[in-house]
């Protein structure tokens, strides 16, 4: 087996050995750019982490939703549903947090009385 008239020799196997790592990494490092602004976003107890991270996976390709989601990430995302009271937005942003699978910040856990029971 040749290449171009010439046999194969050590090196060129080592070269198309480097060039599947390199584009193996390549590729890692796309997956990871595209999963980030997600993580960012569950990990900040962000109330529309699953929007964010939808918009970082499905964006990547055209930049510019990329860039949104991340910036979206970061936000402060302290919105106000008139459709529910502040303590029951809570209790969806705690149990969508849960969901996607992050750790919730302190603000968003359940208020426990000092003998261990659920406040209402």
């Amino acid at each position: 087996m040749g290449l171009l008239g010439q046999p194969l020799g050590y090196y060129d196997y080592l070269t198309f050995v480097a060039l599947i790592l390199l584009l193996a990494a390549v590729m890692g490092l796309f997956l990871f750019l595209m999963g980030l602004p997600g993580r960012i976003a569950i990990k900040r107890n962000h109330p529309h982490a699953e929007a964010v991270k939808i918009m970082g996976w499905m964006g990547f390709l055209a930049v510019v939703p990329w860039v949104h989601a991340f910036m979206w990430a970061f936000h402060d995302g302290v919105t106000v549903d008139i459709r529910r009271g502040p303590d029951e937005e809570k209790d969806a942003i705690r149990d969508e947090i849960n969901r996607l699978g992050g750790d919730v910040r302190p603000e968003y856990q359940d208020r426990l009385d000092t003998d261990g029971t659920q406040q209402s």
